[in-house]
């Protein structure tokens, strides 16, 4: 009776990571499908270069600034709950975004969705550590987890790519509601409840605190990056500061802070999260450029461009779900350094790009940059999780997941901002519009009504501007990775996964 009810236990266990899996499907659908409708949006809503930036960047701004707060708030309220109520509000704000009609509106929308999905991925990950107490089923866990979100990745563009070609650009938001739907109505009936049974009050004055604190300085950064010295950034990073500041301090003072800074004093999971925080820096302003470069540029149909992206999916899924085993035969040192010396050795190779380069040579990059984020991010999210209690998984979970999202941001900002300013700089035809420079989109839109001499020089100084400007991008990408490899190598020297109960 008890080995059929062990039975019985592990299969709903199982089951429910199936659940969480819906969740992370719908964050990863949603993310890799907006750089594939970029284009379309571009010539629809005709945003400027700023803001097509912020539509790129405001939903990773909001959920950095979030995620801590979300995290803590599921381990008090139940991460069940939070995760349901997220699910339902990241379903009803896709329709927003489907239908916005204007720059401005998008960057709205994308804000709010990032108070939806803030809930989301830190509940996912701290219901996998009370689910699965077991350190080797738990790494298993967490390589599904990843590579659901790899396969998200790789979703998202075939689908987006079939939905582009046949709807309007807002149809490639509205395939969440039915991923959302079976989320609720099935994740009500199988997740178990967990939170932390002494919980303490959730201190809103913190809240907004690190709200401030991150969306200030993410946004002078941003600002700088394009824009160079102005004091309106300057001031909002300095506010940023002071809020992180008052953050930090109060978060010493209170008996139960929103955050337990301790957990920082563990060499493992503070450098698990710096990684985390370098890798996707590197990594995310490129990738959301390559989507607008293999459209605009090479002149791929949507979901020909969607199919190009594969590679790097299906080399999260593999490696994902190898990690854990790799690293306990090697070292948790070894296979993220050496993930992320392969990511910046396949974005060194990608500093040759050009208008006409061949697919090959990007399909091999793609694919090693998939598998050299699989195995890192797996091991990372391994080892964080592994360093806390289980009463503090949502709050350390939504640390790794700021990393992340926070890199994100970053990643858009300042490489986006470099691929943005090399292209601002190119020189068009005589009569060139004054959209052309603002971004590739304008450009191919200003082209459609200039004469043909006139469309095909701009159409060539423009790819070759982007082109150009995505190259240096990967240069800086590639130099962020390998630096990030070597810091890891001494940082996680002596870190190894748990093989006990």
């Amino acid at each position: 009776m008890k080995q059929q009810a062990d039975t019985r236990t592990q299969s709903a266990r199982w089951f429910a990571l199936a659940v969480l899996v819906l969740a992370v499907l719908l964050v990863a659908v949603d993310a890799t499908v907006l750089g594939l409708a970029t284009p379309f949006l571009t010539e629809d809503l005709k945003p400027s270069g700023t803001q097509l930036l912020w539509i790129g960047d405001a939903y990773s701004f909001v959920l950095a600034g979030l995620l801590v707060s979300m995290g803590s708030l599921g381990d008090r309220i139940g991460r069940k709950r939070i995760l349901l109520i997220g699910a339902t509000a990241f379903g009803a704000l896709s329709v927003l975004n489907a239908y916005a009609n204007s720059a401005e509106l998008m960057i709205v929308a994308r804000a709010l969705l990032g108070v939806a999905g803030a809930t989301l991925m830190p509940a996912t990950l701290a219901l996998i550590r009370n689910l699965f107490h077991d350190p080797r089923e738990r790494s298993l866990a967490i390589g599904i987890w990843g590579a659901a979100a790899s396969a998200g990745m790789a979703i998202g563009p075939i689908v987006g790519g079939v939905l582009l070609e046949n709807f309007w650009w807002g149809s490639v938001f509205l395939i969440n509601l039915p991923v959302m739907a079976v989320l609720v109505i099935v994740g009500a009936r199988l997740l178990p409840e967990s939170r932390n049974p002494q919980p303490g009050p959730w201190d809103l004055v913190s809240v907004v605190l690190s709200m401030i604190g991150m969306v200030g300085i993410v946004y002078a950064i941003k600002e700088f990056a394009a824009h160079g010295f102005a004091w309106v950034p300057v001031a909002a990073g300095v506010l940023g500061l002071l809020a992180l500041y008052g953050f930090v301090r109060r978060q010493r003072r209170l008996p139960i802070p929103l955050l337990d800074l301790s957990l920082f004093r563990s060499r493992g999971f503070s450098s698990a999260v710096l990684a985390d925080l370098l890798t996707i820096l590197g990594l995310s302003g490129l990738i959301f450029f390559l989507s607008q470069y293999l459209q605009l540029v090479q002149e791929r149909r949507p979901i020909e461009a969607g199919l190009a992206e594969l590679p790097a999916a299906i080399g999260s899924i593999v490696a994902g779900l190898l990690a854990g085993q790799v690293a306990r035969r090697f070292s948790v040192r070894a296979v993220v350094a050496g993930g992320l010396a392969a990511i910046g050795l396949a974005l060194a190779s990608l500093t040759t790009i050009s208008q006409t380069t061949g697919y090959p040579l990007l399909g091999a990059a793609l694919l090693v940059v998939g598998a050299g984020a699989g195995f890192s991010f797996t091991v990372t999210a391994d080892v964080i999780l592994s360093a806390v209690p289980k009463e503090q998984a949502g709050a350390a979970s939504a640390v790794s997941e700021t990393a992340y999202e926070l890199g994100t941001a970053l990643g858009i900002a300042l490489l986006g901002s470099i691929v943005t300013g090399v292209y601002r700089d190119f020189h068009g035809p005589a009569g060139t519009p004054a959209a052309a420079p603002e971004s590739l989109g304008g450009a191919v839109e200003a082209a459609a009504h200039l004469p043909p001499a006139a469309a095909a020089e701009l159409l060539d100084a423009a790819r070759d501007a982007f082109a150009h400007g995505v190259s240096i991008a990967a240069g800086v990408g590639a130099v962020v990775l390998l630096a990030t490899a070597v810091a890891a190598w001494f940082l996680l020297r002596g870190q190894r996964l748990s093989t006990e109960h």
